[in-house]
């Protein structure tokens, strides 16, 4: 709720504050407050998300939430991220501003580039991602872009035509070169992150997400990483990967044997597999040599 609500019901500005003091109440944006067992709290994306509602409250008509801020609204991945301070754009060329807590960006902006969310104008997808990507590091642009494909939400032509369309804007070669690099099939930040990486460490680029089978024709699932020409498999491990493929009634434990069983069932077929983690891929010179000694590189 914002502080004009609070002050509506008869509340003065030093209750309000002995209030938050007692963690009775908690801020989420300067005069905007929440219930301290609000679930939202425990997850940056959803706290920000909560931000950027107080925002728009008080910010009124007029302004757009962009940038990082959209990509939350949109549920588009985000690593590394800083999400301190809520994005917003209005259409021009001067003006805009930045605080501790708001980012006022000023832009170009036409009337198809932005759509409603839970009745909060944002940007759509595709612009969401082209600023992003001109104004993030490869990295994290990476996971960006390779989030919304993957999720559906926009197409490699969207995403050109975004670029497209504001060709001078700083930063567009740069977006150009993540969209030329990002991939529907990367599932997670961790595989986004892992790709970046291999290009980094100048290794062959595998096919993702491809299906394996025994030697008798049955299907093993899906691996992260396939070198077709070396037959060697690459798998990224994750606690939230091995959330999704919780069955009802199966515990993490169940998983992981089962995945086990797979694993070795996998390495019957390829003339080898490596595994990582996430801890693993900053620095990745660790899997760099096991893949390169796998993959029978220098």
């Amino acid at each position: 709720m914002l502080r004009s609500e609070l002050i509506a019901r008869g509340y003065t500005d030093d209750e309000i504050r002995r209030t938050c003091g007692s963690r009775r109440l908690v801020s989420v944006r300067r005069g905007a407050y929440v219930d301290p067992g609000d679930e939202r709290l425990h997850r940056p994306e959803d706290r920000h998300a909560l931000a950027v509602r107080a925002a728009v409250g008080q910010l009124g008509p007029g302004c757009v939430v962009s940038h990082a801020s959209a990509a939350v609204l949109h549920r588009i991945a985000l690593w590394a991220v800083p999400l301190g301070r809520v994005h917003v754009s209005r259409p021009g060329t001067s003006g805009g501003r930045r605080s501790s807590q708001l980012h006022l960006h000023v832009c170009p902006m036409e009337p198809d580039e932005v759509v409603t969310v839970d009745g909060i104008a944002v940007t759509s997808p595709a612009a969401t991602v082209a600023a992003l990507a001109r104004t993030l590091p490869f990295e994290q642009a990476v996971v960006v872009a390779d989030s919304a494909l993957h999720r559906g939400l926009v197409d490699p032509p969207a995403l050109a035509a975004a670029l497209d369309r504001y060709p001078r804007r700083h930063g567009t070669a740069a977006a150009a070169r993540v969209l030329a690099f990002a991939d529907r099939l990367a599932e997670s930040p961790g595989e986004s992150r892992s790709r970046v990486a291999m290009l980094r460490a100048g290794l062959p680029m595998p096919q993702l997400q491809v299906v394996r089978f025994s030697v008798d024709g049955v299907p093993l699932g899906r691996v992260d990483f396939w070198w077709p020409e070396q037959g060697v498999i690459g798998e990224f491990d994750g606690l939230v990967k091995y959330g999704r493929l919780l069955r009802p009634g199966q515990a993490t434990g169940d998983v992981l044997v089962a995945e086990k069983l797979r694993e070795d069932a996998l390495r019957e077929t390829a003339r080898g597999m490596a595994r990582w983690t996430w801890r693993e891929i900053d620095p990745f010179a660790g899997v760099e040599r096991r893949l390169r000694r796998t993959l029978g590189l220098p």
